[in-house]
């Protein structure tokens, strides 16, 4: 009969007439034969099995094993015996080697016909120890998949004793070796069903026996953190969605406390489990990792969740974009995000990554995208909440999630108070700043010590005050003025250090407010104050000290000299101010000139038009648009006296109106403009209101409140010494010198009587690149200010004159309370041009003053980071983010003959690089060489970290 079916084998016939011949040979088999007969076709079908040439051969060779097995019993167990399969095991058959998948196929295939038989146990023993010794050799998944479909079906055939656990541990280390070989969708899912089926087989395990998962966890961990070996399969995720959930807490912990794990392991480790995210069957592999991720908080291991949240996050984020591993990955990325609050880094990284993923998403348009879209989004505002002051980063991500739903405040600070690692930020000050090179602005940043980027706002501000830091650098040493010579110190490094940014540590200590408390948000507005007091006032010791040496070597006039110069901070941000009451009864006017280095803008009343802002024709030239002096009634009037504050009429010529840029209403879009785009004074009709819309107010509106003037009646009468009672009167204020630098403070914070607490005024306020003023001056003072048409004026009243100033720096706060939020501003360079230079060749020219600022570069500081910005984001910061608001802002008088702002024009006036002291140059070289030996070593860490 064997002979027969070898012929059919082998013979040229069709197919159909080869299976009808084999299928009679096996219906031939299924009747009684001599035992010699039996081992013939058991030999032949074993043969055709291993080394048939068809598929048909192997088929036949397979149905012939099992009508022998089922028919024949005591002859197959005598052929299907230990030796048998001992031999092929370790030696194959013939050409076939012994790790060829058809050798555990054939053994799969016949233990069915004797896993009952007496000697089974025998080969039960036989095949508990080689399973073990096939994988310890590593075999591909084929042969493990042969491998665990053999011990599923025969659980007898798994080790057993401490051979069981040795088995689970290089199984484990076979599945780290798995990658697939196909690109095309069908053989991806292959070799993920298969895989699932090896890890399977563990689990199966385990259920035997719960005590070798722990053990097991140990290897799977050794696997992972291995920092010399090549990156293990993710295929190793299959593996840990079987480890039951109850036993995290414990494993989590004895991990994160393990002495004998390296940080460098630890962070090899949760990297790769991080990328096992991709794996689309690692079911609560998310779960793992936040666990993990937590547990080294616990402990602090600050520096590992640090280096892995940067170096993975943009990873885990792109994995949005696959529904079949999104849920994971948005787990992860959550996570990430919400515990990574001491810096803005780790959120910086996928901020521009976040638009495209909302359109794909969108363009997704299934429930798990929307629900996606939904989580991101929220996750965006909670992080732009935390880390304002980056509109030159958020607006593209506003504008991108703004039909998104936005969570309210109590939501944000809710996700954000319980998942940070820490809430004590000094314990996370030695991972941030990370190593990061300066920016490509020139410019270099604060670091913040803890709220203090009040601070370091105003400290950026007065720094680009091109000529206070000129003189501050200019000045000797001198130990009347300690607080000055800090600030020439911190300039000094501002100015030539390779740092990216600067503590501003020493600074802070020397001039901080008594009153104010560490670790708290300060009011920039009342530290400059503060600091700019303290400046002066220590200039002023000193000149009494200079002047009291003096006393015995000095001439009379040079005394005089001494006692009579200003000081620093009187001569680049002192003005002056008169403040004039004139009785209503008796025409008697008292004045009371006042000092000042800012000034402080109330916002109108909103209740109502005529008393929120004035109009042009109902007091005497307050308002910056109005045309010429009116008196209370509104009625044309001619300057008479010095009382009125609108005795001003501006010169007529075409810059007149070059006030401020309005955002116009509809009616007034059709009034005659100035080649800047402002309205032209008189444009308009007497009557047209100034109001504005609900929440659109600007600069000008501001100013005139301040300098429009005010009724003193009924309980607030003035006491006139004339005539010695109460009496109605009218309050006006002057500016009578204008500082070389104006800083105006817009008064945001006020106190809510109906709801009993302090609250902000969230008016966006539009600010004008160029800003005049009205300066009311006395013949005899007249030199102190640039003058506009003075010649025509003959009396001795005040002449009102128009004095220019520039926008330099625009502080800005975000958040809703002035004991919360966050201080940054923008700044640009302001330096005098020479209007009688001929421009250099091929330089840029422009049409207009507007267009010259325009091309201006403008920066934004905040805290340790510096960026390009532009006007354009000034303007446009409160529409794109309400609770960022102008504060303080910082404008630079504009000298006679100067036409713009161009600090790429170098003129006389211009400043070059200030010449430090020895001691200041050699300290500052000390410290970059310092820096640089350091960034150096940090690398060489980071490095080896990595590999």
């Amino acid at each position: 009969m064997d002979k027969i079916l070898e012929a059919v084998m082998q013979s040229s016939y069709p197919m159909y007439v080869k299976e009808s011949l084999a299928r009679r040979v096996i219906e031939a088999s299924k009747q009684p034969i001599d035992t010699e007969q039996c081992w013939s076709m058991l030999e032949l079908s074993t043969k055709l099995f291993f080394l048939g040439e068809s598929r048909f051969a192997r088929e036949t060779a397979r149905e012939v094993l099992e009508v022998y097995g089922r028919y024949h019993p005591d002859e197959f167990e005598e052929f299907f015996n230990e030796m048998f399969i001992m031999s092929l095991l370790q030696e194959g058959y013939r050409s076939l080697g012994k790790r060829h998948a058809y050798i555990l196929d054939y053994i799969h295939h016949g233990l069915q016909f004797v896993s009952d038989k007496p000697s089974a146990e025998e080969i039960f023993r036989l095949l508990r120890i080689e399973v073990l010794r096939i994988v310890c050799e590593r075999p591909s998944l084929s042969i493990c998949i042969r491998v665990s479909k053999l011990l599923s079906s025969y659980p007898q055939c798994v080790p057993e004793g401490n051979h069981r656990l040795l088995f689970c541990q290089q199984m484990m280390r076979c599945i780290g070796q798995f990658h697939c070989q196909s690109e095309g969708e069908e053989g991806i899912i292959q070799f993920l069903d298969q895989v699932n089926r090896v890890s399977a087989l563990l689990q199966s395990i385990w259920r035997l026996q719960s005590s070798l998962v722990l053990p097991s966890l140990k290897e799977l961990f050794a696997i992972i953190s291995l920092t010399e070996m090549e990156t293990p399969s993710s295929a190793l995720a299959s593996v840990v969605q079987y480890i039951p959930l109850q036993l995290m807490e414990g494993i989590v912990r004895n991990l994160a406390n393990a002495d004998s794990v390296t940080d460098a392991q630890m962070m090899t480790a949760i990297n790769r489990m991080i990328d096992w995210v991709s794996w689309p069957l690692g079911k609560d592999i998310d779960k793992w990792i936040i666990a993990l991720l937590k547990g080294l908080a616990a402990v602090k291991k600050f520096s590992i969740l640090t280096e892995v949240s940067l170096s993975k996050i943009q990873k885990v984020f792109s994995k949005l974009l696959y529904p079949v591993v999104r849920e994971a990955a948005l787990s992860v990325l959550r996570y990430m995000l919400l515990s990574f609050q001491h810096s803005p880094e780790a959120f910086h990284l996928i901020v521009p990554h976040v638009p495209q993923m909302v359109s794909c998403l969108s363009n997704e348009g299934t429930n798990s995208a929307s629900s996606c879209l939904e989580q991101l989004a929220e996750l965006v505002h909670c992080m732009v909440f935390r880390f304002s002051g980056y509109p030159d980063l958020y607006e593209p991500v506003m504008e991108a999630i703004k039909k998104l739903p936005v969570p309210n405040e109590d939501r944000i600070k809710q996700l954000l108070g319980q998942n940070a690692w820490t809430s004590q930020k000094n314990e996370l000050a030695p991972y941030y700043p990370r190593l990061v090179s300066k920016s490509d602005t020139g410019k270099i940043g604060l670091v913040n010590l803890g709220n203090t980027c009040y601070m370091n706002s105003i400290l950026q501000a007065l720094f680009m005050a091109s000529d206070f830091r000129h003189s501050v650098l200019c000045l000797r040493d001198s130990s009347s003025q300690p607080l000055m010579m800090k600030l020439q110190h911190l300039f000094a490094f501002l100015e030539h250090s390779q740092r990216p940014a600067i503590s501003p540590e020493s600074f802070l200590a020397s001039s901080w407010p008594p009153w104010f408390t560490p670790g708290v948000q300060q009011d920039c507005s009342e530290y400059l104050k503060y600091l700019l007091d303290r400046l002066h006032e220590e200039e002023k010791t000193g000149k009494r000290i200079s002047q009291a040496l003096a006393q015995t070597n000095c001439s009379f006039q040079v005394k005089k000299t001494i006692l009579g110069n200003r000081t620093l901070v009187e001569k680049m941000f002192g003005g002056r101010i008169v403040t004039k009451i004139r009785c209503l009864k008796c025409h008697s006017i008292s004045a009371r000139e006042e000092a000042f280095t800012d000034l402080s803008l109330a916002f109108p009343p909103r209740d109502d038009s005529k008393t929120r802002l004035p109009k042009s024709t109902m007091f005497s030239g307050v308002s910056l648009r109005d045309t010429g002096p009116k008196n209370l009634e509104g009625q044309d009037q001619q300057p008479t006296s010095s009382l009125q504050h609108g005795t001003w009429k501006p010169k007529a010529d075409k810059d007149q109106g070059k006030v401020i840029p309005v955002e116009l209403s509809d009616k007034e879009h059709s009034q005659d403009k100035d080649e800047n785009n402002c309205s032209l004074p008189g444009s308009h009709d007497s009557d047209a209101s100034s109001e504005l819309k609900k929440g659109s107010l600007t600069l000008s509106d501001l100013i005139n409140h301040f300098l429009c003037p005010e009724m003193l009646t009924e309980d607030n009468q003035y006491r006139c010494e004339t005539c010695s009672s109460l009496q109605d009167a009218e309050k006006v204020v002057e500016l009578t010198t204008g500082p070389q630098y104006l800083i105006l403070t817009l008064l945001r914070f006020s106190f809510d009587l109906k709801a009993m607490r302090r609250r902000k005024i969230l008016d966006n306020v539009s600010i004008p690149l160029m800003l005049k003023l009205p300066v009311q001056i006395t013949p005899h003072r007249s030199e102190n200010v640039c003058i506009e048409g003075s010649s025509s004026r003959s009396t001795l009243a005040d002449v009102c004159q128009s004095s220019a100033y520039d926008l330099c720096t625009v502080i800005v706060h975000s958040g809703l309370s002035s004991e919360s939020g966050h201080y940054y501003c923008y700044s640009r360079d302001c330096m005098d041009r020479d209007g009688h230079k001929p421009p250099s060749a091929g330089m840029k020219k422009f049409a207009s003053d507007k267009h010259l600022d325009m091309e201006i570069q403008w920066y934004l500081f905040n805290d340790t980071r510096v960026s390009f910005s532009s006007f354009e984001s000034v303007s446009n910061i409160t529409s794109f983010f309400p609770k960022d608001t102008a504060y303080v802002l910082f404008y630079r008088h504009r000298t006679q003959g100067q036409t713009g702002s161009d600090p790429d024009s170098r003129s006389s006036k211009s400043h070059g690089d200030a010449a430090l002291s020895k001691e200041l140059m050699e300290a500052i070289s000390k410290d970059n060489i310092q820096y640089l030996q350091v960034s150096l070593e940090m690398t060489d860490v980071k490095v080896g970290l990595m590999d």
